[in-house]
């Protein structure tokens, strides 16, 4: 009944998938079953966000391999460590009630663990505390298939030393969303994933969002596989109950999860100054950058501002990239333990920010290289050519392109290298070969396609 009423829900968002043309749609297909084949991973389920829509969302090969049971959008993953950006969440939301700061130290809620009076829940969420990881293999080890609480991994790894002394070095580490997981049951007053529903899951309709230490994995839930070398995918061994906890316990559709990037870009769930918190680089005591915010790593590629994070449990891996300033988010799940999910995040990352496709390039290409070669013969058809541009061929003009031109025989490579929108035309740049020199070629089409510009230069030098 509750498999019914998730896909229901997900059935009911289908009609914004228009918002992506057939050719991007098409694109990402065949990206996702590229990498799919060339990994040998069961399935991915994924989420593409466009205009702070959901635009897409799809499932590929089996969430089951035995008996074999195709993937579904609908489908719930174990998201691994994108839980911690909701830990963060939690705690930023107690923080606009009152009820903690990002400031407190961890003594006020733990005071026996080690240092804890020199550690802030700041750091805690943003890996600069100190504390050993209890789980950093990506494996589960023989003492992690037993069932643990998060008190006893406060016991086991948070009253060890240090790793390095606190706000000097970035270090992941879980137990401190563990520690952090356990200052929000303390602050709210119920368990973390109680608070989460209420604050963040209901209002947002993200009704697949479990928690598997507590809720029970189902038959029509994927199985998580796992390869040893280049063998064959075999079940994974999974975490003991209690091993997950705050830095990594939930699981959800991918669609649901794209759910949440949108309330970021929209600022629907946290108030503005703390979903600054939540996105802005956390620096170490000496000013150095960590790259990493609160339950998020922070970048900026090629200018776009990028708030991402991986996950992996066992069997289960995602991958989750929100570009705000371009409304676009990026939801990729799988259930094997490959790279393959951010391999698959990144080539929809690329097809989702390419310039738009160019339907005049090949035409125009071959207009610019038929003109090249008009000039080398001493030919100029003007009818291709603006007023402005005609006059700017003057006899003279003509006679240095095809002086200069001629000597150095037909173009070995043409190739447009750049386009864009400028003055109301479109402008090209191509780089010109020839068996002597290379030079570039710079022209501006007006929208009834004849050309403004068509202006050659020798190439930089290494060009």
């Amino acid at each position: 009944m509750i498999r019914k009423r998730i896909t229901a829900l997900f059935l009911a968002a289908l009609p914004a998938l228009a918002q992506l043309p057939p050719v991007t749609r098409d694109a990402i297909d065949a990206a996702v079953k590229k990498t799919l084949a060339a990994s040998g991973v069961a399935s991915a389920s994924i989420a593409v966000v466009k205009d702070a829509k959901i635009a897409y969302a799809r499932a590929y090969g089996d969430a089951r391999l035995d008996p074999r049971t195709p993937a579904t959008p609908a489908m719930r993953y174990k998201i691994g460590s994108n839980t911690k950006q909701f830990t963060a969440t939690a705690v930023l939301l107690l923080c606009e009630q009152g009820k903690l700061s990002l400031d407190d130290s961890v003594a006020k809620y733990f005071p026996g663990l080690t240092r804890a009076n020199q550690i802030t829940i700041r750091q805690l969420l943003s890996h600069t505390s100190g504390y050993e990881d209890y789980y950093p293999l990506d494996y589960v080890a023989p003492f992690m298939a037993r069932k643990t609480t998060p008190q006893a991994i406060l016991d086991g790894w948070a009253k060890k030393p240090l790793n390095f002394d606190p706000g000097t070095r970035w270090q992941y580490s879980n137990t401190n969303y563990v520690i952090a997981g356990q200052i929000v049951e303390k602050a709210a007053g119920m368990p973390l994933f109680d608070f989460l529903r209420r604050r963040v899951f209901d209002p947002l309709r993200m009704h697949s969002a479990i928690d598997v230490d507590r809720d029970q994995w189902s038959a029509e839930d994927p199985v998580g596989y796992t390869r040893f070398a280049l063998g064959p995918s075999r079940p994974a061994e999974s975490e003991g109950a209690g091993w997950a906890d705050a830095a990594g316990e939930l699981a959800m559709s991918a669609a649901d999860l794209a759910l949440w990037d949108i309330s970021l870009m929209n600022g629907s769930i946290l108030k503005p100054e703390s979903l600054s918190a939540l996105t802005t680089e956390v620096l170490l005591k000496n000013g150095a950058g960590t790259g990493y915010a609160l339950g998020l790593g922070v970048s900026n590629r090629d200018g776009h501002r990028v708030w991402a994070h991986g996950g992996g449990v066992a069997g289960f891996i995602s991958r989750n990239m929100t570009l705000p300033d371009d409304r676009i988010s990026i939801t990729v799940f799988t259930n094997q333990d490959d790279p393959a999910a951010a391999r698959i995040a990144q080539d929809i990352e690329q097809i989702m920010i390419a310039p738009p496709a160019d339907p005049q390039a090949a035409p125009s290409l071959e207009t610019a290289r038929r003109i090249f070669q008009d000039l080398q013969q001493g030919k100029f058809d003007r009818s291709q050519f603006t007023a402005d541009a005609n006059a700017y061929f003057t006899p003279q003009a003509v006679a240095d392109f095809t002086a200069s031109l001629s000597p150095l025989g037909a173009a070995t490579s043409f190739v447009q290298t750049r386009a864009g929108d400028r003055g109301g035309m479109r402008y090209r740049d191509f780089s010109i070969r020839t068996a002597t020199r290379s030079l570039t070629l710079s022209t501006f089409t007006t929208p009834d396609g004849k050309l403004a510009q068509y202006l050659i230069h020798p190439a930089a030098a290494g060009n």
